[in-house]
Parts: structure tokens; sequence; C-alpha cells
């Protein structure tokens, strides 16, 4: 249930009346979502968790809220219709509200539901280099988003020390990868972008839940996503997603211009076997990987990846969605 706290703020900033209709809305596991409905209009408020919603301990702090907010706002500023509008921000209370995106399907129910658009894909590789583009070398957001600490223990805590600390066989390698990770500024990376945070809309991707945004290193997103498109590959038995992947990749790359890109392409690759390894071993493992043999299979090619790393390309062009 919304707290009347949050729903007092929002009558403040006359976003709602005095009987909204609110609906909890699949939050993922760090946030609370709902949809607020009044008269004509509807909003979303989002308020984040202090303890994530898995099975193991993972807490977070919770004024990423503030930097959730900064990032839409700057992603808006440079190109308003890849984010929803921040409609009031409510510090006090860790949360937020922006407008409602009517029409628009989540990536990845789109996915999971077997509709595989490769051109959307390249959309999302193109729209996401144009951010990194904007923003790298910027010294007002690098100073904006001084967010290493929440940055640790929302993404390379939980997604590779945490494996690295399990398993001997890749510790040295992932350790390599968290501590270069950790230390890349290079430009403004939103630190989640999967499907299930992209919205699907006729003019192209809508990223959301940038609760982990940091000035970075640009190769994190770029793994990430294509990460969750390569698992899909191997749970559906559909090389699909692969081409997907393929697309994406090919798409971010061609606009590649801040750095050689073959550099970022290196640290890519290294970054998704990363990746794909913590959806199975690290403290948010991939729910719908629920076959054992689905999870060896993925265990077994990115525990190679890791220690013998491909750049992205090579690697998603070689991917088998066969198990």
């Amino acid at each position: 249930m919304i707290d009347a706290a949050i729903l007092g703020g929002l009558r403040a900033a006359g976003l709602v009346g005095e009987a909204p209709v609110v609906t909890a809305l699949a939050g993922g596991v760090s946030c609370d979502v709902w949809r607020v409905e009044t008269g004509s209009r509807m909003i979303v408020v989002k308020r984040a968790l202090p303890k994530l919603r898995v099975a193991a301990d993972w807490f977070a702090p919770v004024d990423r809220v503030a930097s959730e907010v900064r990032w839409l706002r700057r992603a808006r500023g440079i190109e308003a219709r890849l984010v929803p509008e921040v409609l009031v921000e409510l510090p006090e209370l860790h949360s937020f509200a922006m407008a409602f995106v009517e029409d628009a399907p989540v990536w990845k129910d789109e996915l999971v539901a077997g509709r595989v658009n490769v051109e959307f894909a390249a959309a999302v590789g193109r729209e996401l280099v144009r951010i990194h583009a904007a923003t790298a070398g910027n010294v007002a957001d690098a100073a904006a988003f001084q967010t290493g600490a929440m940055f640790e223990a929302l993404r390379i805590a939980p997604f590779l020390r945490y494996v690295a600390e399990r398993d001997a066989g890749v510790a040295e390698a992932l350790g390599a990868i968290a501590d270069r990770l950790a230390g890349a500024r290079i430009a403004l990376v939103h630190g989640d972008v999967s499907p299930k945070n992209i919205l699907v809309t006729a003019e192209g991707p809508v990223f959301l839940d940038a609760e982990c945004a940091v000035f970075g290193d640009p190769a994190f997103d770029l793994a990430f996503c294509t990460a969750h498109l390569l698992l899909k590959a191997v749970w559906k038995r559909d090389d699909r997603y692969r081409a997907a992947a393929g697309a994406l990749v090919a798409a971010y790359a061609a606009k590649v211009g801040w750095e050689p890109v073959s550099g970022l392409m290196e640290r890519a690759g290294a970054l998704t076997a990363a990746i794909l390894l913590a959806r199975v071993d690290g403290k948010s493992p991939a729910p719908y990987l629920t076959e054992a043999g689905d999870r060896e299979v993925v265990r077994f090619r990115a525990r190679d990846l890791i220690n013998a790393p491909r750049s992205l390309g090579g690697m998603v062009a070689d991917w088998r969605a066969e198990a």
C-alpha cells in the first residue's frame, strides 16, 4: 500500500486529488512502484527499498532515488522522448513521480512472448550510445554523479565480487574486471539497461529505472543488456535473441566516438561474460533459468569467457542458442 505521506506529497504538488486509484506495479527487486490515477491523469510513483527482494542479504542506500532523478532529467535533456518526464521529487520519502507512458509494452514482456524485433534491439543500441556520447568526458556530469559507492553496492559487489568470493576458478579475473569497472570515469552510465527497464513505443525505446546511475564505464550498460539477450537465447533455444544482441552491439559500436571502439568492445566482452555468470551464481540470478542444465551451460560458457575474454562482437556472433 502506498504511504499516506507520499500521497500527501503528490497532492501538494497538484498531481492527484482526494480519491486517487492506486495500483501496485511490478517493481523488480529494488523498489515499490505504483500507478496512481486521478480523473483522466495517470502517473507512476517509485520508492526505493533499503533491502532488496532477493534471497541473499542485499542492502543499498535509499538516496539512490536522487541520482535516478538526475539521470532521467539529464537524459531528457539529450532527447526528451528517451525517458518519462519527472513530475515531482520527494527526497525525504525516497520517492518520486513521473509521467505514465501509455501504449508502451515492456520490452522484456515482448521478448518473453517470443516477439523478437531485431530492429528495435538496434534502436536500443543507437539510443544508448547517444546518451554515452553526449556525456563522455563531461566534467559537469562527472561531478553530478559521484555515486561510485552506490554503484559498488548495487552492481559491482553483488554481481562480480560476490561470485569471485565463491568461485576460485574465476576469482582473479573477476576481481580485475571489478576493480577496473570501479575505477572507470568515462561517461554517464544508466547501470540497469535491462529489457524489463525499457518500454517499446512507436518512436523507439524509453528507458526507465536508472537508480544505479554513475559516471563510469559505458561498456557496462552495453554488456548488461547484451547479457540479458544471450541468456534468453539459451532459455528459449532461439537464435533470434542472439541476432537481436548482435544488432544492438553493432548499432552501438557504429557510433562510438569518444574512445577507440576496439577497447570498449574488449571491456564489454569481459563484462558480459562476468554478468552472465552473475545471473547464475550472483545475488540476483535470472529467475527464468529454472532448468539446471541451462544454468550449467551458461556457467560453463561464462567461466571460459572470463578467463579467456573476447571482444563483444565476436563473442555474440559465436553464441549458441542450443544448450
